[in-house]
């Protein structure tokens, strides 16, 4: 198998002809020549380094013994040359030991490493985004304690939310923290589920634990955010006394082998003690920032299983040769063919094509908006991006883990009965992707957030932004040749969108609320639909006239002549297919999916228990 987890050809494209770099003086060493060979790197990294890891560390696992846990052997090496070459941090401040890079960049580079090893990668991101709560957070002790360990991926992070009894009701933990005469806290309680919650990469691991100060308010309005070390730190910053955090327990799972999902005890054995992040009774607010982050990198996880699925069973296509072509199948004369040829799979691939590339220029898209929030000055363009990337991170984090899932069944499919088996990685894949679509936050959540938070945020202007943006594309479709009938079709679908949101917002604002939520996932999914023909209409503008301008004209027979001989000719002529495959053949069942959230069936709130079937 070639060695192939991300296309740098369409990584070059989004971000040197699509999206572009925000220019400011932050990123001025940021030119196209260093970002080439950031991108080099981490494609070397994650090809040589990484990916070797993880059909070992799908077969080893985790090992539990004694209250610790084992990674896989061969992470050691990866995770120390991951150090080394200062990827935790890059997108972050050189004063606390980032490289300063744009998020664009970064998450540029870090597609190659999460696609290499989703599992190994999870390590580094529990990490970073507990360092960006104490960036955020943290008093000038807590900072100065752990805040550069954590972004040099010397210790360790992670985050401590779910409990037995309260997993998607963060509200009901139970975890309390007794404040002492010094003005630490004593933690007591369990948490279960937890990334990275134990493991042996790191020398300390510092847990943001959300508990309930005694005596404050019951729900979400009462939970404090604390920062828990494994091992309390002394004043020269060393590790110190172990600080009764005990792993009781890891998780047999379906994939991500590689990672340690972990039941923790706190103060069980003794005492847990904790110091107060933020302030008191701002836990849930202070704790969403990393949530936010970590549905982000949810998404991009889903991404990297997919694109690395699509490379996979692109390859395989190509080289496996099987059946003769459908024209010649009674010639009895004919030469099989490589599996590329036949039309079901060539169906199969441009699906996966579509669905990865549209999720990349999402992701990256979604990045530059994090970027124009960082540099900008202007409050209105602030506010506007900001809002972008609110309305968009329930599309990022479920729409794209949805559609992973689909994409690397198509995977499996493509290689047939190899696929099933752990000959090939598709397999692992696969298996890998299920758990982006349950942990931090289920898509079905995901879909209540749309529908009950963002649709309606900001009196509609956020969507109505978003909509605008996918007009403004529309619009730039309709003046470039060869897109105006796929730029009507996209029209036709984000009008359709726009008045499907405002009747499911009105209805989830009266006493049909129940009805609305039933629909809120129909709803996801038809968004993101209509954001797949937003991105990838949009790459069809950016290629159409640069295809023109090398085949001379956009006609049929010059497009493939040139095509044939040059390798730019052919990549653009595959972005204005790959659009008016999804537009013409995907999108219109998008429109369907609409008319029936507006019918508002009732079915889902009007069954009976019972009649669901027999106890």
């Amino acid at each position: 198998m070639a060695q192939l987890i991300s296309d740098r050809r369409d990584i070059d494209f989004v971000l040197h002809e699509q999206l572009g770099m925000v220019e400011h003086e932050l990123f001025e060493d940021f030119n196209k020549k260093t970002v080439d060979l950031i991108l080099a790197e981490a494609r070397n990294l994650a090809v040589k380094e990484i990916l070797p890891t993880q059909k070992l560390g799908d077969e080893e696992g985790c090992i539990f013994e004694n209250g610790t846990v084992k990674v896989p052997e061969s992470f050691q090496r990866a995770w120390e040359l991951y150090r080394e070459g200062e990827w935790l941090a890059m997108t972050d401040d050189p004063e606390v030991g980032g490289q300063g890079m744009p998020k664009l960049v970064g998450l540029a580079a870090i597609e190659y490493l999460v696609g290499a090893n989703p599992s190994f990668m999870l390590y580094s991101a529990m990490t970073h985004g507990a360092a960006k709560l104490v960036e955020k957070f943290g008093n000038e002790e807590q900072k100065k304690l752990y805040m550069k360990k954590m972004f040099s991926g010397e210790w360790g992070g992670t985050m401590l939310l779910t409990e037995p009894e309260a997993g998607s009701d963060v509200g009901a933990l139970t975890t309390s923290a007794k404040k002492n005469d010094d003005g630490t806290y004593s933690i007591t309680g369990a948490k279960i589920f937890i990334s990275a919650g134990e493991h042996d990469l790191v020398d300390n691991i510092i847990h943001p634990v959300l508990a309930r100060i005694e005596g404050a308010p019951a729900g979400t309005k009462g939970i404090s955010l604390f920062l828990v070390p494994k091992y309390k730190v002394n004043e020269d910053g060393s590790p110190g006394e172990f600080n009764n955090i005990v792993c009781t327990g890891i998780e047999h799972k379906m994939g991500i082998h590689g990672n340690a999902t972990c039941s923790l005890s706190l103060g069980e054995k003794g005492q847990c003690t904790g110091t107060l992040l933020g302030e008191e009774n701002k836990g849930m607010p202070e704790m969403f920032m990393m949530m936010n982050e970590s549905r982000a990198f949810v998404g991009l996880q889903g991404f990297g299983v997919a694109t690395a699925s699509y490379m996979f069973a692109l390859d395989y296509a190509r080289t496996r040769i099987q059946g003769r072509h459908l024209m010649k199948s009674r010639d009895p004369e004919a030469k099989d063919v490589t599996i590329i040829e036949h039309p079901d799979v060539r169906r199969q691939l441009l699906n996966m094509k579509a669905m990865v590339e549209g999720m990349r220029s999402l992701l990256y898209f979604n990045a530059k908006c994090s970027d124009i929030v960082e540099t900008t000055d202007d409050k209105e363009e602030k506010e506007k991006y900001s809002g972008m990337i609110e309305l968009l991170t329930p599309i990022v984090k479920g729409y794209v883990t949805d559609k992973a899932l689909e994409v690397c069944s198509h995977g499996v499919q493509v290689f047939g009965g190899y696929g099933y088996t752990r000959e090939f990685p598709v397999e692992q894949l696969m298996r890998d992707s299920r758990i982006f679509m349950i942990y931090e936050g289920t898509n079905g959540i995901q879909a209540m957030d749309l529908l009950g938070r963002k649709l309606p945020m900001n009196k509609g202007k956020i969507f109505a932004e978003f909509l605008n943006a996918i007009k403004s594309v529309v619009a730039e479709a309709k003046n470039t040749e060869g897109l105006e009938k796929l730029a009507e079709k996209v029209e036709k679908a984000v009008l359709k969108l726009e008045s499907t949101g405002e009747i499911l917002g009105k209805r989830a604002r009266s006493e049909k609320m129940m009805n609305a939520y039933s629909f809120a996932h129909p709803f996801l999914e038809v968004t993101g639909d209509v954001t797949m023909a937003w991105m990838l209409l949009w790459r069809a503008v950016v290629a159409s006239p640069k295809l023109a301008k090398k085949a001379g004209s956009l006609e049929k027979e010059a497009v493939a002549a040139k095509a044939a001989k040059n390798k730019d000719a052919a990549y653009y002529a595959g972005q204005i297919k790959t659009a008016a495959f999804f537009i013409n053949t995907l999108l219109p069942s998008t429109l369907g999916k609409m008319d029936a959230i507006v019918e508002g069936d009732t079915s889902v709130e009007d069954m009976p228990e019972a009649s669901f079937g027999s106890k």
